[in-house]
């Protein structure tokens, strides 16, 4: 009986790579093994599912293959996303594992360990690459080229991959070849310099804007926009996503705005920087805190009555000149109560006043509860639940423990077509890693 290409099957779609025999180490191999593999039915955009349960058949990303070579934080972020909602994530893990690589973001993931520095881990990935829909590339501009894994490469093999580049200062320009972190980021893209109270420093919010907003979640909405466009093109394309570009964009409104009277004063000054009186966060009699954003008139006037305190006695809201003064009395009020005081003050209240809660107590709170806001996993880990919310293909994410370095080795491989004899030749050469039980990333 005749057999099915190793790397398509569906007529059109699917085809033979041109390129396939140009793989480098793995030439005999790869062209001895072609088994016959089976899939589940799926759109016929996306790639075919590998060991897809039937929760992962309802999710929006259903049958999308993604190759996420292991990085630091943002590119595990964007694993994440595309695996909470369907994708089957492979994390391309680096083998032998470096001193610290830490990945907490592997929810959903499986591991295959692989030693991209030999030509037959090379040809490997190139191999598996020909049936994947996307490969998340978190390296230094120039690493894959080097490594015989360019876009141009890959994608002549497979013209349907989606090649998403995630990197720090983009793929061109002065910094290309730089190192830096989000802190640098923020600063290259102009919005750390708005970030700060008055007479201080500006201000690093953790690595959450340039690393996590502007780099991981726009690089999945680079990914799922591509991919999108793909069921019309049926092309791939690469993706240059840019940590200083992808948090500037995530400014939008900052630079929209600057012309309008709320940004003209100094940093720390604004309405919405800490500036105004009922846009600041206060601290209670028991040393925790609650954030205060009533800036609609109807939401102040609720809030000056919570307060106790008497709206004529007071100045004009936007009495810019007596924010200092107000900030003081505002100040001297919340220290005379308890958060759990404050919050049955405003918990009915429609006067935008919100305790500030950490992690814990956001896991507990009432409303977080009642809409299942965080999850908790095998280990009683808790993480917040995938967002946004979708009404028929919601996110319904991993349950069990993140993937352990080369745990799904042998798994993956031969659904990506390897034989077992293959998979034994790639152990003895020490390009792979098979069960690796030890080492959590």
């Amino acid at each position: 009986m005749m057999r099915p290409p190793a790397f398509r099957i569906c007529p059109d779609l699917w085809k033979p790579s041109a390129r396939q025999e140009e793989a480098p180490g793995l030439e005999a191999a790869a062209a001895a093994a072609a088994p016959a593999l089976r899939f589940l039915p799926a759109c016929p955009t996306f790639s075919p599912p590998c060991a897809v349960s039937s929760v992962q058949a309802a999710m929006a990303l259903h049958g999308v293959r993604v190759l996420e070579m292991a990085g630091l934080a943002p590119a595990p972020l964007c694993g994440l996303i595309l695996a909470d909602f369907g994708a089957q994530v492979v994390r391309v893990d680096r083998w032998p594992r470096t001193p610290f690589n830490p990945d907490v973001q592997g929810r959903g993931k499986r591991s295959v360990a692989l030693n991209l520095k030999q030509p037959q881990g090379t040809a490997t990935l190139r191999r598996m690459a020909q049936q994947a829909d996307v490969l998340v590339d978190p390296f230094r501009p120039g690493a894959m080229e080097k490594l015989g894994l360019s876009p141009d490469i890959l994608l002549q093999d497979n013209p349907r991959l989606i090649y998403a580049r995630l990197t720090g200062f983009g793929q061109s320009g002065k910094y290309v070849k730089l190192a830096g972190h989000d802190i640098n980021y923020l600063a290259v893209s102009g919005v750390l310099s708005k970030l700060g109270r008055k007479n201080e420093n500006p201000y690093a919010p953790g690595n959450l804007l340039a690393d996590f907003a502007g780099g991981g979640v726009m690089c999945a909405m680079g990914i799922i926009m591509a991919l999108y466009e793909r069921t019309k093109s049926r092309k791939g394309q690469v993706i240059d996503a840019s940590m200083v570009e992808g948090v500037a964009y995530l400014s939008s409104f900052l630079w929209k705005s600057q012309n309008l009277d709320f940004w003209k004063r100094g940093r720390g000054e604004n309405l919405l920087d800490s500036g105004a009186p009922f846009y600041e966060i206060y601290k209670t009699s028991d040393g925790k805190f609650m954030a205060v954003g009533a800036l609609e008139p109807q939401f102040y006037e609720q809030f000056i009555r919570g307060l106790g305190l008497d709206l004529q006695k007071l100045p004009s809201q936007m009495s810019f000149s007596d924010w200092p003064e107000m900030k003081k009395i505002f100040t001297d009020v919340f220290k005379k109560k308890s958060q759990a005081e404050w919050c049955e003050i405003f918990d009915d209240v429609d006067a935008c006043v919100t305790p500030v809660l950490t992690f814990d107590e956001a896991a507990s709170h009432p409303h977080n509860e009642q809409r299942g806001s965080f999850l908790k996993n095998d280990q009683e880990e808790i993480s917040p639940r995938p967002s946004p919310l979708l009404s028929r293909t919601p996110a319904t994410p991993s349950f069990k423990r993140d993937p352990l370095i080369g745990e799904h080795t042998e798994e993956v491989l031969l659904e990506y077509g390897f034989s077992k004899k293959e998979i034994l030749q790639l152990h003895s050469l020490q390009v792979i890693e098979l069960n690796n039980l030890k080492a959590n990333l």
